[in-house]
């Protein structure tokens, strides 16, 4: 069983329009809904590639109460969230069909109590015993300590559990000193833990700060992957078109499984890189397409030795 920890969850709305347009009126053509936060949609593509996850983190009040009805509904999602006082926030993508392009409303999670922060140190130190590996991805909420995931990480190693480890800011910065198995920045947070905008260099960065190893997650150019056993660069066949929300979690749950499946990294760079396509071609983050991800994990390219990129 694999664990994902999501402390940040929120109920994800996607509303698609014909034409985004500032201070102008849309009419809605579609809208979704799910149960969402990094984690959360990490566990959804798990379960959709076959893998029995647990997901844990916060949730309350009544969108809490809809994240975990629609959770319930979810086949391979096990429920572990701790209950809290305050709200589950809620997170709104608008799709621009014209242009492809996404824009995201995140609103602020609930604020946690001490003695809610220690229930769920609990929760996550009782699922460790029967963990093959655990996920702790996005935000903190407020009232929980930025060293947070530095703990988790640490918890986890001594229950002798690989660990990966997704987040930004701060946060990333503590628990990199940590030493998890794996992190997986996005540009963005590459450049904020390191200072260097040159990927390759950034990334070899990152894993000095005491990663085992770095993937990082360059958008549209695909992943690059500094490890102990070599460095690969990672591209999809083509650039693909729709809602790019939730692509950088479905290359965590790729990476993960493959983690848990033991592949080699050229293999799970693979996954990753057709899960995170075949997801911008799916209309709600957590989701992809599976006849594009079979289709595009047999044209992804991995590249060895990026010495020169």
């Amino acid at each position: 069983m694999m664990v994902t920890v999501t402390l940040n969850t929120a109920l994800d709305i996607t509303y698609h329009v014909r034409s985004l347009r500032a201070r102008g009126s849309h009419r809605v053509s579609r809208v979704t809904e799910r149960p969402g936060g990094k984690g959360v949609n990490v566990a959804r593509v798990l379960a959709a590639l076959g893998h029995p996850v647990t997901v844990t983190g916060f949730v309350g009040g009544p969108t809490g109460r809809e994240v975990r009805e629609r959770l319930a509904a979810t086949p391979g999602v096990s429920d572990a969230l701790v209950p809290v006082a305050a709200a589950t926030r809620r997170t709104v993508a608008v799709v621009d069909e014209s242009t492809g392009d996404t824009t995201r409303l995140d609103e602020p999670g609930p604020p946690i109590t001490p003695p809610e922060w220690s229930a769920f140190q609990q929760t996550y130190g009782d699922l460790l015993a029967s963990a093959s590996a655990v996920a702790l991805c996005g935000s903190l909420p407020p009232g929980v300590p930025v060293g947070a995931y530095a703990g988790l990480v640490r918890t986890a190693h001594a229950a002798g559990v690989p660990v990966l480890l997704d987040t930004g800011g701060e946060p990333l910065r503590r628990g990199v000193a940590a030493r998890p198995d794996l992190v997986k920045p996005n540009a963005e947070e590459l450049a904020e833990l390191t200072g260097s905008h040159e990927p390759l260099r950034a990334t070899q960065d990152a894993r000095r700060r005491g990663a085992h190893a770095v993937v990082a997650s360059l958008g549209a150019e695909g992943l690059l992957a500094v490890t102990p056993e070599g460095r690969w660069r990672s591209v999809p066949p083509a650039r693909v078109r729709g809602n790019p929300t939730g692509a950088g979690d479905s290359v965590v749950a790729g990476l993960l499984s493959g983690l848990v499946d033991r592949l080699p990294w050229p293999e799970r760079l693979t996954r990753a890189t057709a899960l995170a396509a075949a997801t911008v071609l799916s209309p709600a983050a957590g989701e992809f397409d599976h006849t594009a991800y079979e289709e595009l994990r047999g044209r992804v390219t991995v590249t060895t030795d990026v010495s020169a990129a």
